[in-house]
């Protein structure tokens, strides 16, 4: 359910984005509504893909200054691209605060270890 969840959030701020590019949204606030469709579709996000969900968001403004360049429509794509990196910027933090969390929760447990290994090394 979370997967389909976050995958139809990841769906919707990708279409957002390349609607907002062309036509202006005023009633909403786009950027807000990006950025929380990312923080929903990087719940589910696997940790393999964090790292290319991070250049992604270092990427995207190069690509959108580059096709900015496009006579007649580049100002719509370097918009779009713009949306884009919003979006998945809020995939990344959201997957990256989960990897932190589990990453501390593994800290403190093993503080906290069972203590059986050091008793059974101590007798042998």
């Amino acid at each position: 359910m979370l997967n389909k969840l976050s995958g139809l959030a990841r769906s919707l701020y990708i279409v957002i984005a390349i609607i907002a590019g062309f036509v202006p949204l005023g009633g909403m606030n786009t950027a807000l509504l990006l950025v929380v469709l990312g923080l929903i579709a990087g719940i589910s996000m696997p940790r393999d893909r964090l790292v290319l969900a991070m250049a992604a968001v270092l990427a995207l403004p190069l690509i959108g200054t580059a096709l900015g360049n496009i006579p007649a429509i580049g100002q719509q794509l370097g918009a779009i691209m713009a949306n884009l990196q919003l979006g998945v910027a809020g995939a990344a933090a959201a997957a990256l605060a989960i990897m932190l969390y589990e990453l501390t929760m593994e800290g403190v447990t093993g503080l906290t270890g069972s203590g059986s290994t050091s008793a059974s090394r101590a007798t042998a």
